[in-house]
């Protein structure tokens, strides 16, 4: 089901209300930014109707009092973590989360670095920040962490961490991706400032899990799948529950941590201003869906593309099975099967009727689109064709690239720039139509509703390149693969 399923304007006026509250009860304040700050696509794909730039559109509007902190895990340095959704690594966004804050005018302060184990890529990569006049502190792994309390609030806990240096009243702590320490960064300053004598305080910007949605909505299990490598769980908070007989939802580690706040709260100031974690957040989220059918419905293709894309991971060799298993409970929770994904069955009937691989792409209303193998071209650059030409009304046997447009171009990628498949990338079929669209009407009108792609659901029956997967992301398609490639190869560039 396509439609809006969120109201972001009454979102943006709801949610910088709350933050400001917050801002008026400390000297300085640390807001921790939960999921993505500036492109959380997660959030638009489940909650449609939500732009991916809310957040910082949001905080321009306390651009003169903020300062940003990046917190990165030293782990997801060592082993080169991947953000999935733009095919970078976790050390690598950082620098481009500083370009993106600088310029939209926003200070970044400094850049955290948790967990810190000394490691030679660590350190390295602590040499090329400072290098680029980027101020670097480190923070440390606390045995016992988070249960032992009185040792994570001493001088050798909190008190080993570097004390980052801030000027500004509101202190934005952001990451790359989720388990980067974020909050430990927050504690660890509430800790590091009362020492200073500053009277800080902490807050949550949070968007998922959704706090006034039942715990088994979908686009709350739609978080857990997105957290899945985590083993974050969503949970009704016991301690708001206790103190307000109100249920809500948070999720382990944000209720695992809390006491530890607490715990702070009282010797900083002698009592705690929060009951629960959910009193810490500020999320109004829930207050603005206007269409809860449509977001279920987007939440529910979320776990299935999730599902599909842990499948993958497992093929390549990149995770264990255990993320398969949880999403495959989560599925169960949602009351969702593969069935419920058209392009699925689609796709992979289309291959077995061609023996070859095949695409579906499902337009906004409704219609599935197929593309199969041929010789002068890949299944995933021929259903794009067939979708742009269903689209634009151009009739199914009108011709929009030619083969004598096509074949130099295989000739040159396989003779001379010596690649084996001579099927060109999306991205390459589309400069193609470009040209086409010089002297060619219909490869104009096709090229004219190429944004009509954006929010469709594609899946192809065999693993996609990373080239055409990333083409597919610009285009902002939602792809799914079958976990298997095209060929028996074992290197697959």
């Amino acid at each position: 089901m396509r439609g809006i399923a969120f109201d972001n304007d009454q979102y943006l006026k709801l949610q910088s209300e709350k933050i400001r509250e917050r801002i008026r009860q400390f000297d300085k304040l640390y807001l921790e930014f939960g999921g993505k700050l500036f492109d959380d696509f997660h959030a638009s794909r489940v909650l449609p109707g939500f732009h991916p730039d809310s957040k910082i559109r949001m905080l321009l509007q306390l651009k003169d009092d903020v300062e940003i902190v990046l917190a990165i895990n030293a782990a997801d340095i060592e082993k080169n973590k991947v953000r999935g959704d733009l095919g970078i690594t976790y050390d690598m966004d950082v620098l481009r989360l500083i370009d993106a804050f600088r310029a939209y005018g926003l200070y970044v302060g400094s850049v955290v670095l948790t967990r810190f184990d000394a490691s030679e890529p660590v350190v390295a990569y602590q040499k090329k920040l400072e290098a680029l006049g980027v101020k670097v502190y480190r923070h440390y792994s606390i045995p016992g962490y988070p249960s032992n309390v009185p040792l994570i609030i001493s001088e050798e806990g909190y008190g080993k961490n570097d004390y980052i240096e801030t000027k500004n009243p509101l202190v934005v702590v952001t990451a790359p991706g989720p388990g980067s320490g974020k909050m430990a960064v927050c504690l660890s300053q509430l800790y590091q400032e009362h020492k200073h004598g500053v009277k800080a305080g902490y807050a949550k910007f949070e968007t998922f899990p959704i706090w006034n949605l039942p715990l088994m909505h979908p686009v709350n299990l739609a978080y857990e799948a997105a957290t899945a490598d985590l083993s974050d769980t969503n949970m009704i908070d016991p301690y708001h529950l206790e103190a307000y007989g109100e249920t809500t939802v948070n999720y382990n580690r944000d209720v695992e941590v809390f006491p530890i706040l607490n715990s702070m709260f009282r010797e900083i100031f002698g009592s705690s201003p929060y009951q629960s974690p959910t009193d810490m957040g500020v999320n109004m989220v829930g207050n603005c869906i206007i269409d809860d059918e449509v977001a279920r419905a987007a939440a529910k293709q979320e776990i299935l593309r999730r599902y599909f894309k842990e499948r993958c991971e497992f093929r390549k060799g990149n995770t264990g099975e255990e993320g398969i298993e949880k999403l495959e409970l989560l599925m169960k929770k949602a009351d969702v099967t593969i069935q419920d994904r058209p392009v699925v069955a689609a796709a992979n009937l289309k291959a077995e009727m061609t023996g070859s691989p095949a695409a579906a792409i499902e337009l906004s209303d409704g219609r599935v689109i197929t593309g199969k193998t041929s010789a002068l071209m890949g299944p995933s650059s021929a259903m794009l064709l067939n979708a742009l030409k269903t689209l634009a009304g151009v009739a199914d046997d009108v011709e929009l690239i030619g083969s004598e447009i096509i074949e130099p171009i295989q000739n040159l990628k396989t003779k001379h720039l010596g690649n084996k498949n001579p099927h060109l990338h999306i991205g390459e079929i589309l400069i193609a139509l470009t040209i086409c669209a010089a002297t060619d009407e219909n490869a104009q009108r096709a090229l004219d509703v190429l944004d009509q792609l954006e929010g469709c659901e594609v899946h192809s029956s065999v693993i996609l390149s990373s080239v055409d997967e990333n083409t597919f992301s610009k285009l902002k398609v939602h792809l799914t693969c079958e976990p298997k490639y095209q060929s028996s190869n074992l290197f697959h560039g």
